[in-house]
């Protein structure tokens, strides 16, 4: 059973969870746009609380939706699933702490291409909600000084940055940032392809279209031939 809100244990002293953390970011001077991760911000014990909170106003929404959610047993508990779904799963990478990665030195003095991919990433649009499905490939050219991480490293950052509402353009820039800092190599390649279901769910309802974007970085793009290597190595992309 829903409590009220002035009974919710999400707030103290009649302030609610949310507006304490926003209370913080604010004060830190810092943003907390759709695809930030505002981790740093929440206490012990007080996702369980966002998650009470939000579990009232989706409940909210679906009572103004004219949805009866109480003698209807498809929605009877559509509220808290919806909850758990955006904190837990889909926007996780708002919330949760960046993956642990651990870096190892490039004692071989590894210096030619590597490519990891196709990575599959899940995300949504931060203008309708709507699944961003799609692939990841990323090209790393290493130095002697890079940092090496494990290649299923690459889809836990992959994950953590696309798990919030995002639009494609700047997910990769936020992917390629994090990676640039992590391993410190001489060049980074990355390119997504995705279906986004605000185009195939909705308004034009187009399931055929893909967008593809690419970041590079350092050495890809000074050299064209390498650019034009890494492109040649991912399947159906050459």
């Amino acid at each position: 059973m829903l409590m009220k809100a002035q009974d919710s244990p999400n707030s103290e002293a009649g302030t609610p969870v949310s507006v304490k953390i926003r209370e913080r970011i604010q004060a830190a001077r810092k943003r907390f746009h759709s695809n930030d991760n505002i981790a740093a911000y929440i206490k012990p014990g007080e996702l369980e609380l966002l998650l009470d909170e939000v579990e009232l106003k989706m409940q909210g929404v679906l009572d103004s939706m004219v949805i009866d959610t109480s003698s209807d047993h498809n929605t009877r508990n559509t509220a808290r699933r919806v909850a758990k779904m955006y904190l837990q799963e889909v926007f996780k990478g708002r919330y949760a702490e960046q993956p642990i990665i651990t870096e190892f030195p490039n004692a071989e003095h590894l210096n030619e291409l590597m490519i990891v991919g196709p990575i599959t990433v899940r995300s949504a649009c931060s203008h309708h909600f709507c699944p961003v499905i799609g692939k990841v490939w990323i090209g790393i050219m290493p130095n002697e000084h890079t940092n090496v991480i494990g290649l299923s490293k690459y889809a836990r950052l992959a994950e953590w940055v696309m798990g919030r509402p995002q639009i494609q353009e700047e997910a990769v820039v936020q992917l390629a940032d994090l990676i640039m800092e992590k391993t410190q190599p001489d060049g980074l390649a990355i390119v997504m392809e995705a279906s986004h279901y605000c185009m195939a769910w909705r308004g034009v309802k187009d399931m055929d279209a893909r967008m593809i974007n690419s970041v590079m970085r350092g050495v890809f793009l000074k050299d064209s031939a390498l650019r034009r290597e890494f492109l040649a190595l991912i399947p159906g992309k050459n």
